[in-house]
């Protein structure tokens, strides 16, 4: 049985705002983390498991990488630290 993708709309944009302050910040945001869970996935076909923090939350393996960190962020399982 063949499960749904529901791709961005799930978690809803709306309530990922509300962990951040802007819309802007959100896309960095997830973009940095879904670079992160990228290079992980290269890393373990490569071999090297302890360079790369894989996904923080369950995922499918046709989940795409900014799918998964969009979820982590909606989950609270990242904390965003201020730039120095």
């Amino acid at each position: 049985m063949a499960t749904e993708n529901k791709g961005i709309i799930d978690p809803p944009i709306d309530e990922l705002l509300e962990r951040v302050d802007s819309k802007y910040e959100l896309v960095v945001y997830g973009a940095k983390r879904a670079r992160q869970i990228n290079d992980y996935y290269t890393d373990l076909h490569e071999g090297n498991l302890f360079d790369n923090v894989g996904p923080l939350v369950d995922s499918e393996i046709q989940d795409k990488p900014l799918t998964i960190a969009l979820r982590e962020i909606h989950q609270d399982k990242l904390r965003l630290r201020a730039a120095e």
